[in-house]
């Protein structure tokens, strides 16, 4: 029996014209998905969640494709990932998203070097989260840190766990405080 029950799905999309300054060329694409699961640890205690994490995988890898494919895989700049735990669980259990949702976001994104930022909490039915966002190939790219809130008005409910992926085309419209540019990337080491 699966660990995995899925009650929805659901795909974000922005379009970030600008930010009070010119018109973006191209506009900025930020977009999320997000799954409501049940929490199959719900209300106990689990010494072992790596079946969870395991399993939490073909999750991650269906969420990241079907962004990708609606951002355009090839245009992705910033991701991002998070969990918002329903009040019967734990934070562990939103951090078992930690390798599902970043391998996920890296296979399906060619193997991209920086690593995955998260936020997580264990939150009532409702709650929004600010996801940060970093450049995929150098996480000290200034230009793209930014953020996206995820969440949904009933969700999670108190035995579940909200799981979401973000990413963006680009770093913040009208972005001009210095600092590494994507194009300065040389070491290729996932940070600069």
């Amino acid at each position: 029996m699966s660990l995995i029950e899925i009650r929805k799905r659901a795909l974000n999309i922005e379009t970030v014209f600008h930010e009070g300054g010119p018109p973006a060329n191209p506009p900025l694409r930020m977009g999320s998905a997000i799954a409501v699961i049940r929490n199959p640890y719900a209300g106990r205690y689990e010494p072992d969640l790596t079946p969870f994490m395991a399993e939490l995988r073909t999750l991650g890898h269906d969420l990241a494709q079907e962004l990708a494919d609606a951002l355009g895989r090839d245009k992705v700049e910033a991701y991002g990932k998070a969990a918002i735990v329903g009040v019967d669980g734990e934070l562990e259990h939103g951090a078992a998203w930690h390798e599902a949702g970043g391998w996920a976001m890296r296979a399906v994104l060619g193997e991209p070097k920086a690593l995955v930022p998260a936020a997580k909490a264990v939150a009532a039915t409702g709650y929004r989260l600010m996801v940060p966002l970093h450049y995929i190939h150098a996480c000290y790219v200034r230009s793209h840190y930014n953020a996206m809130e995820i969440g949904m008005q009933d969700a999670p409910r108190p035995r579940e766990i909200l799981y979401g992926l973000v990413m963006a085309t680009g770093g913040r419209v009208h972005s001009r405080l210095g600092g590494l540019t994507k194009d300065e990337v040389s070491v290729h080491d996932g940070q600069r």
